[in-house]
């Protein structure tokens, strides 16, 4: 009788199974990465979008005023998409004095920031202007 023969080319060795698990790793540990980073920018435009909206709104609403806003600051709260936000809109003259220059500056309403300036902590500003009324006209620059 002969002794029984191992049959070559029968299953991976030990090593090739580590190295191809290696490998395997490295690949889930990339493709995770770009998933989490991908998660993270569509949650942050998201952000970005809702703050241009309410700051679009609130440059509109100044603009569509009966009378023209006082110069200085306002600050407001306000829920937009089932998030707490808060605007701060600063008025000021500019170069033509038909036209009041308005700044609106939009943050998340996040208590644990609440110590530092809305501008600084803004997810966006926005610039615009407002046409100076007339007294007594409601119109922008006809005087009755």
């Amino acid at each position: 009788m002969s002794a029984p023969r191992a049959r070559p080319g029968r299953g991976f060795t030990l090593l090739e199974v580590l190295v191809a698990l290696a490998i395997f790793a490295t690949v889930a540990a990339v493709v995770l990465t770009a998933a989490g980073r991908s998660l993270s920018n569509a949650g942050r435009l998201e952000e970005l979008t809702l703050a241009s909206w309410i700051a679009d709104n609130r440059l509109t609403e100044l603009q569509l005023q009966p009378t023209t806003p006082a110069p200085g600051r306002e600050a407001l709260e306000l829920e937009f998409a089932g998030r707490r936000w808060q605007t701060l809109s600063e008025i000021e003259a500019s170069s033509d004095p038909g036209l009041l220059r308005v700044t609106v500056w939009v943050a998340l309403d996040e208590r644990r920031a609440r110590n530092r300036p809305l501008p600084e902590r803004a997810v966006t500003s926005l610039s615009g202007f407002v046409a100076v009324r007339q007294a007594g006209s409601g119109q922008p620059g006809l005087a009755q």
